[in-house]
């Protein structure tokens, strides 16, 4: 397989999700901390996405980001089509634990 992808940890018979180097720099808004809120330990590479915010920013529409101009306050973001189509892989195949593969 060429390009980045991810690989579903939690559907092993899942065909890799082919993603941008721009999605993938964006898989951390994403993010649940490994360790926390259910979330495995994680290595690097590793994402866990929790499935009520991926239902909450898919029902919204936007996501919240801390400015690092303005660490009190958060900005909202509205997804990007490329974030919703991801999101929505995330959803429709119940898919929480993924590795980043090269």
């Amino acid at each position: 397989m060429a390009g980045t992808a991810l690989i579903a940890l939690d559907r092993p018979g899942l065909a890799a999700y082919p993603i941008t180097d721009r999605l993938r720099a964006q898989l951390v808004y994403f993010m649940t901390p490994g360790g926390s809120r259910g979330a495995p330990d994680l290595i690097e590479g590793e994402y866990f996405f929790s499935d009520d915010e991926v239902a909450k920013w898919l029902d919204e529409g936007v996501f919240y980001l801390v400015s690092p101009l303005d660490t009190a306050n958060m900005t909202e973001v509205e997804i990007t089509e490329e974030q919703e189509v991801f999101l929505g892989w995330l959803q429709a195949n119940k898919v929480r634990h993924v590795r980043v593969k090269e």
